[in-house]
Parts: structure tokens; sequence; C-alpha cells
């Protein structure tokens, strides 16, 4: 039998575990955001993930079922990733820059930047001159971003260079 998690019943860090066991429900980071699916816990715990009305947003740690004798909570999953350290506010506005203008997810984690592994994005930062590695990280605590709108004219000049360009002469 599948048991159908609708929403999120709170988190370990707030929430009396008792002497119930911790049964992990294994995500990958691009799982935690999908709407609907079906997944089996380390137990082999069937559940069917309907989050109809909103972005479930899961999270390490949030807990999706419990009863008497356990609850169900999520772990993500470590992958490889792109760390990057700025070594200057200038350079983290550059880099966020190129990761946001190809649409990449963001994290950010103790004054490093993660992206998930992408080869040509790998040689493009090493080759930019960044203090790059490569290492498996859970991506947890990704930058909340909307999308706005850029222009690349005819003049070479996009909205970044403009800033860029101002920072320069400023700063």
């Amino acid at each position: 039998m599948t048991n159908i998690i609708q929403h999120k019943i709170g988190s370990l860090k707030s929430f009396p575990i008792n002497s119930r066991v911790i049964d992990k429900l294994y995500l990958e980071w691009h799982e935690t955001n999908k709407r609907i699916q079906r997944k089996k816990t380390e137990s082999g715990f069937e559940l069917s993930l309907k989050f109809l009305n909103n972005n479930p947003e899961l999270t390490e740690d949030d807990i999706l079922w419990e009863d008497e004798k356990s609850l169900v909570v999520v772990d993500i999953i470590p992958c490889d990733c792109i760390v990057i350290k700025p070594g200057s506010m200038q350079e983290m506005g550059a880099i966020c820059y190129e990761i946001g203008n190809k649409h990449l997810p963001l994290f950010y984690e103790e004054a490093e930047l993660l992206i998930p592994y992408d080869a040509p994005i790998f040689r493009l930062f090493q080759a930019s001159g960044y203090i790059i590695k490569v290492e498996k990280r859970k991506l947890l605590n990704a930058f909340k971003t909307s999308v706005q709108s850029h222009e690349h004219r005819n003049d070479g000049e996009t909205l970044f260079s403009k800033i860029m360009k101002i920072t320069r002469t400023t700063g």
C-alpha cells in the first residue's frame, strides 16, 4: 500500500522524535521541488508525494510522515558539485551573473557558491582564473531568484557590463 503525502509535517530540528525510528527518504537535489513523485524510503516504505497546490520546497530533515514507531525524514543525496570561492564581492557578482545567465541552479554555503557539476561551466570558470574545485556535496541552500529579462544590445553592452563599468569608476 502506498501512502499519499500532501504536505510536510515539520522538521527534525523542532519535532519530538521520542523513541521513534527515523526512516530516511533519499532525494536528489533536483527532486526537492517536484510536486508529484513516487518514492521508497530506506526501509522500503512506499510514498506518493502529491503537492498539488504548491511547490514542496523539500529540505534536509523535513518530516513527511509519522506514526507511533517511525518518522519519514528527507535526506538529500550528495552529488558532484562545482565549488567556487569568490575572492571579492566583484568576483561574486561576476560569478553569479555567469551562473544566472546560463539559468543554472545556485547554492550557497559558508562563503562558497555551489552548482551541480557541469564540465563546460567548470572549464569556463577554471579558464577565468577563479578558485574552484569539484567535490561531492549536499546541495541544500538554494538561492531564491526571480527571473528578470536582460538585454544584449547591438553595442555589446549588457546590464552587467554597465554595472561593472560603474563599480570600477566609483569604487
